[in-house]
């Protein structure tokens, strides 16, 4: 699953263990913010052609962390000086199939970073986000059939570049070998440990 997100998105990490769509795009603000957020850069932009679920989400979270979550048009983002970080549906909600890169482009100029929410299925056929530069894709499983459970209603992803890889939530899951020498799957990197319960 991870290796299939990688692919589709252009991002070179994954993970699989946040619990929606709407929540990964949260924890994606989340983890922007303490990566480029500083006193002077407060500004959360959302494109308003998200799902308004996930706008919902990403208001609710961001208010005890002291962001401003500004909702706009896709085509009236201006990122700036303010801002870091920026939110794009890719397709949008209602099925629009933008081009995306200028925006990522001046996001980048500004100093922001640009997370995309993403359909998988619709990756199998649009271009990555990763290859126009998008920071961090967000998304959910449910498009291939993955059912209710597991703790979330579904299994939601986050992918993003290498060097943000400290900075991801969750748990990232490596392949190495066993003592017998057979492929084994293991915890590789860890900034939560959600996991691990005293007695």
């Amino acid at each position: 699953y991870q290796t299939m997100v990688a692919d589709l998105t252009g991002l070179e990490i994954t993970n699989a263990s946040l619990l929606d769509e709407a929540t990964a795009a949260a924890e994606a603000m989340a983890m922007a913010f303490g990566i480029k957020g500083k006193r002077d850069r407060t500004v959360f932009l959302v494109a308003d052609h998200c799902h308004p679920q996930t706008i919902d989400v990403v208001r609710t979270r961001a208010e005890p962390l002291g962001i401003e979550v500004r909702v706009e048009a896709f085509e009236d983002l201006q990122p700036d000086a303010t801002c870091f970080g920026i939110l794009i549906q890719y397709p949008a909600t209602g099925g629009d199939i933008l081009d995306l890169e200028p925006l990522v482009d001046r996001a980048h100029e500004s100093g922001a970073l640009a997370i995309a929410a993403c359909d998988l299925l619709a990756l199998t056929l649009l271009r990555p986000p990763g290859e126009f530069g998008v920071d961090i894709a967000v998304g959910s499983a449910q498009r291939f059939g993955v059912p209710l459970g597991f703790g979330g209603p579904h299994a939601a992803f986050m992918a993003t570049r290498d060097r943000f890889k400290r900075q991801m939530p969750g748990r990232l899951v490596g392949v190495s070998k066993d003592t017998q020498g057979n492929p084994a799957l293991r915890l590789a990197l860890q900034t939560r440990e959600q996991h691990i319960r005293r007695d």
